[in-house]
Formats: C-alpha cells, sequence, structure tokens
C-alpha cells in the first residue's frame, strides 16, 4: 500500500522517471510473490506424485490434492488481463526441478508408511519421470 502512495505521490509531481521505476519494482514483487506461489503449489503436486509412483497406487484423497494444486498453479500462472502467462513453459519446469528435492523430504514422511529416508525412497521414483507428469498436469 505504501508503495501506491508513492507512485500517487510521483505522478502528481511530475516526476515520471520515478514512477515508471516504482511501477517495475512493483511489477517484479508481484511476478516474486506468483512465482514463491507456485513452487508452494508445485511441491505439494511433486509430493503426491513421488507417493503414487512410489506406492505404484493412489487415493482419492491424493487425486484431489493433485486436481486442487494443478487448478491452483494454472489460476496464479494465468495473466488475467492480457492473457497468456506468467511463467512459460521453461521456468515451470525449473521451478519444479528446484522443488523436488523438498518434495521428496516431505514425501517420506508419508509414502510406504514413513519407513524410507528421501534417499532410498529416491531410488524407488524416477524424478524425470515425475517432473515430466507434473507439467504434463499443469499444461492441459
Amino acid at each position: 500500500m505504501e508503495e501506491l502512495l508513492e507512485l500517487k505521490q510521483f505522478l502528481e509531481q511530475g516526476k515520471i522517471h520515478e514512477a515508471l521505476l516504482l511501477v517495475d519494482e512493483l511489477e517484479e514483487m508481484s511476478l516474486s510473490d506468483k512465482i514463491n506461489k507456485i513452487d508452494s503449489h508445485g511441491v505439494i503436486l511433486l509430493i503426491h506424485l513421488i507417493k503414487q509412483m512410489a506406492e505404484k497406487r493412489s487415493t482419492r484423497s491424493w487425486d484431489v490434492s493433485i486436481e486442487n494444486t494443478v487448478r491452483e498453479i494454472n489460476k496464479i500462472n494465468k495473466r488475467r488481463k492480457s492473457g497468456g502467462f506468467y511463467l512459460n513453459q521453461a521456468e515451470l519446469i525449473d521451478i519444479l526441478e528446484q522443488g523436488y528435492q523438498v518434495a521428496l523430504k516431505r514425501a517420506t514422511l508419508e509414502a510406504l508408511e514413513g519407513h524410507y529416508k528421501a534417499q532410498e525412497l529416491a531410488a524407488m521414483v524416477d524424478q524425470q519421470e515425475t517432473l515430466a507428469e507434473a507439467l504434463k498436469l499443469i499444461q492441459q
């Protein structure tokens, strides 16, 4: 809110250059927030996909969680007014790859009754296949 008041002041004072710099900063803050939210939902998506692959089964709860996280990722990533998306496929892949190890560690708490460490669970699940499935679900 403080930034909007500052922007208004710049515009009222005719300081267009300063106003444009602030607009750029606001855009960057907004994109950063969207990336953080997509990352959080991406980790949840990956947790459930890892559990599915490790246990070679699914539950209705996991399926609903996957569906909800995919919907949230797409909602956050969609540009409403101009159309298109904030993050392209390569950027989505990068975020998913960065979140994979976090998801793997969190999945160890639930998958196979929590009997396996992250390294052991990693040996049971193909990381590239999991990431490809996550991206496929997001892009449907």
